[in-house]
């Protein structure tokens, strides 16, 4: 499974900046596939230790929730955390992990934001137009946009603003837990993605396969014995006064 259109990565701000601005208005708005048989889970962690990002995807098939695959890369940071600009450290080796799945998903859960996001361009959309592949964000705290009260019942939603654009839903997966921020990525909208998100939920806050990513990354950060790897830490134009 491989990447269409990459562009470079070790980009300066106002470039990594650019490039969403250029990148966004190729994103698509439309339901997912009814009836996904095999859906993706994608998460990336980070190691202050060593200065490495460990990547992981999980594919399961559905309805069974059966893992049938699972990839992960581990690779030296080459982009600083940059609220906004998470997509610059994270969609490389996410891209790296894809490309050892010998059958592309239907769709794709990743753990960061879709529209969600002050450019409208977060980690879904962006990982999820580079693959062609239908995507979806599911992240555990908040980026931007405004909600009310989520009703303390599992499947309750509620709409996530910015400035009165809808950008997503907050979505109760299990009562007594903090909701989960759902938004779309690439070919995908948000009430078709938060049905999909409930779909994939079985016992636990997260969908399955973005669980068992988290899992996956984990036991790659857990078993990294490697010699601290040098981190990109600060880019020309790069002054962090104020998150974008």
């Amino acid at each position: 499974m491989k990447a269409h259109g990459p562009h470079p990565w070790r980009v300066s701000h106002a470039q990594a900046v650019g490039i969403q601005d250029a990148l966004r208005p190729r994103l698509v708005a439309a339901p997912l596939p009814k009836d996904p048989r095999r859906v993706a889970g994608a998460d990336v962690a980070y190691s202050r230790r060593t200065h490495r990002v460990y990547a992981a995807v999980v594919v399961v098939a559905l309805p069974s929730l059966e893992t049938v695959e699972t990839a992960g890369v581990t690779r030296p940071a080459t982009f600083p955390y940059i609220p906004g600009l998470l997509s610059f450290r994270e969609v490389q080796p996410l891209l790296d992990a894809f490309e050892q799945i010998a059958q592309a998903p239907d769709v794709v859960v990743f753990d960061g934001q879709g529209l969600a996001h002050p450019r409208r361009f977060g980690l879904a959309c962006h990982a999820g137009l580079l693959l062609d592949t239908p995507s979806v964000g599911c992240a555990k705290t908040r980026l931007v946009g405004e909600h009310g009260a989520v009703p303390d019942r599992r499947g309750a939603s509620v709409p996530l603003r910015v400035e009165g654009e809808t950008v997503g839903a907050v979505v109760r997966t299990r009562r007594g837990v903090n909701p989960v921020f759902v938004s779309p990525g690439h070919r995908a909208d948000t009430p078709s993605a938060v049905d999909l998100v409930l779909a994939l939920t079985v016992g636990y806050r997260l969908p399955e396969p973005q669980r068992r990513a988290h899992q996956a990354t984990a036991a790659l950060h857990a078993g990294d014995r490697g010699r601290p790897a040098p981190g990109v830490r600060t880019y020309p134009d790069f002054v962090p006064k104020r998150p974008r």
